[in-house]
């Protein structure tokens, strides 16, 4: 596929694959570019410039397979360079990645050993706008943020025409840290910070299915052990070299059990199904150690956070007709400890641990805030008309709010209560397609305080394909072709950012195989 258009885009990517009965080799890759588009319009100064990007991503894979053994291999890489929408703003990140399979996935007992390794990177310069948003002054150079992971896992299964069972096991850590520079003082960065860690997490699980009857019946139980170990945070004067801040974080380590049951009963045309879950989520590297900046808001890691825990259940009805099939469902869920951007203060000030915010900024910081508690309901459906025109629709509505703590009755940072979505295709010709998507978004907020409010927004995408050969075809599309506003942030001194404006792009698609 190549196709460019507005807003200075451009797009080539591929994918391909060859082989034979016990050999297949998959090649991917995608280049893009984009000039990009000015965020804010109230408010607009000369230190706002265009959200401009690029990229470059590549995949490769090769499998083997026997009469009872199958292996893959995978590599891939991908780099990338945004500018963050203010002058002087910008990051790039690269990594790549492998992974090894050997699995004997057919008879009654199968079993599966796979691994895999990554390694990234990323820079990211921040600044401080000035009154006006005319200058910007050097805030921050995360100039490295080199981290590497690696993980194994291994299941076996027995499994029959009733049912089955799996169990398994798993172990993945990550260690990284953040170098960087920042207090920009008389043209010049003084002080530097080097800040990291390293996460390790091991578990295992069982887990089973069974047909009776009309029921589906699943099931599932797991324990992790989860450890943060080896922190530390070391900041300098860089015309020294004396250390103004030096902390290391006690190791912690977390023992969690959870759990999944399930049942399904399908009779005739119609079905229901229900479920109770419960599962955790420890902390990322990024959330314990590394800091970050957005404009003049300033954000504090936080390496002493604890696991997110969740429990939930949910249910729903539905049907599968001859020419369409629908769901309607209602859910709940608890969250404990979420890991939430808390709000401590407002600049202009110096906050813990000497973080200077200047005016028009906020000061947050990574905690623990406490409980969330959602409910909501949420439905879709889908069908044809004939045989030339397809459609879908799908809307979900979510209540969620902290309970207890210090934003109690609070909802939850960019968690829209309503959302819904509603998509046509249409085959006007045996050589045209024509399509339509329409997507909702209700109004949230973008802080924890609830005090910055985005509105709600819909977009409307249409596209239009025409097939010039079997294997040829050209196609148009309209993005957001209302050309609605669509509010993405907003700051502290009420500065608001918009998503991109309408554009075309146009395109060429090439489909060959035997």
């Amino acid at each position: 596929t190549a196709e460019g258009g507005e807003l200075g885009y451009a797009r080539l990517s591929g994918v391909g694959e060859a082989g034979s009965d016990a050999f297949s080799l998959m090649l991917a890759g995608s280049a893009q570019v984009s000039d990009g588009w000015v965020a804010v319009r109230d408010g607009r100064g000369l230190a706002d410039v265009p959200l401009a990007s690029d990229s470059i991503a590549g995949v490769a894979r090769a499998e083997w397979r026997g009469d009872r053994l199958v292996f893959s291999a995978r590599v891939g890489a991908y780099s990338e360079w945004r500018s963050a929408g203010l002058a002087g703003a910008e990051s790039t990140s690269e990594g790549a990645s492998v992974s090894m399979t050997l699995a004997a996935p057919r008879g009654p007992f199968a079993w599966r050993v796979q691994t895999w390794f990554m390694d990234s990177d990323l820079a990211n310069s921040s600044v401080s706008v000035a009154a006006g948003r005319n200058t910007t002054t050097p805030a921050n150079d995360q100039y490295a943020t080199p981290a590497t992971g690696w993980g194994a896992n291994a299941a076996m299964r027995w499994s029959s025409d009733a049912g089955g069972i799996e169990i398994g096991a798993d172990l993945r850590t990550a260690e990284g840290e953040t170098r960087e520079l920042f207090s920009f003082m008389s043209g010049a960065f003084t002080r530097s910070r080097i800040a990291g860690g390293r996460t390790l997490t091991g578990g295992v699980y069982m887990e089973g299915w069974r047909e009776t009857g009309d029921w589906v019946l699943t099931g599932g139980i797991r324990a992790d052990v989860t450890r943060a170990e080896d922190g530390r945070r070391i900041e300098r004067l860089l015309a020294t070299g004396a250390p103004t801040l030096s902390f290391a974080p006690e190791d912690a380590e977390t023992v969690a059990p959870t759990a999944r049951l399930g049942a399904r009963r399908a009779i005739d045309e119609f079905f229901v199904r229900g479920a109770a879950y419960a599962g955790f989520r420890a902390p990322t590297l990024n959330e314990l150690h590394r800091p970050f900046r957005v404009g003049n808001d300033v954000t504090e890691a936080n390496a002493a956070l604890e696991p997110e825990r969740l429990a939930g259940a949910d249910a729903a009805i539905g049907g599968d007709h001859a020419a369409w099939s629908w769901s309607v469902g209602v859910f709940a869920a608890r969250l404990e400890d979420a890991i939430v951007n808390v709000t401590l203060g407002a600049g202009p000030g110096t906050f813990p641990p000497g973080v200077f915010v200047p005016a028009g900024g906020a000061y947050r910081q990574r905690q623990n805030a406490g409980l969330i508690e959602a409910s909501g309901a949420e439905a879709e459906a889908q069908g044809v008309l004939g045989d030339r025109l397809s459609w879908r629709a799908a809307f979900s509505y979510t209540r969620a709010r902290f309970d207890g703590g210090a934003l109690d009755g609070l909802r939850p940072a960019q968690a829209p209560e309503w959302s819904a979505s509603a998509g046509l295709d249409w085959r006007a010709t045996d050589m045209l397609t024509l399509a339509a998507a329409l997507s909702y978004e209700s109004g949230r907020f973008e802080d924890d305080q609830n005090s910055r409010e985005l509105d709600g927004a819909a977009v409307l995408d249409l596209r239009a394909e025409q097939a010039l050969t079997d294997a040829l075809s050209i196609y148009a599309a309209l993005d957001n072709a209302l050309d609605t506003d669509l509010e993405t942030a907003e700051t502290a001194d009420g500065i608001e950012s918009f998503g991109p404006p309408r554009a075309i792009r146009l395109g060429v698609r090439l489909r060959t195989g035997r």
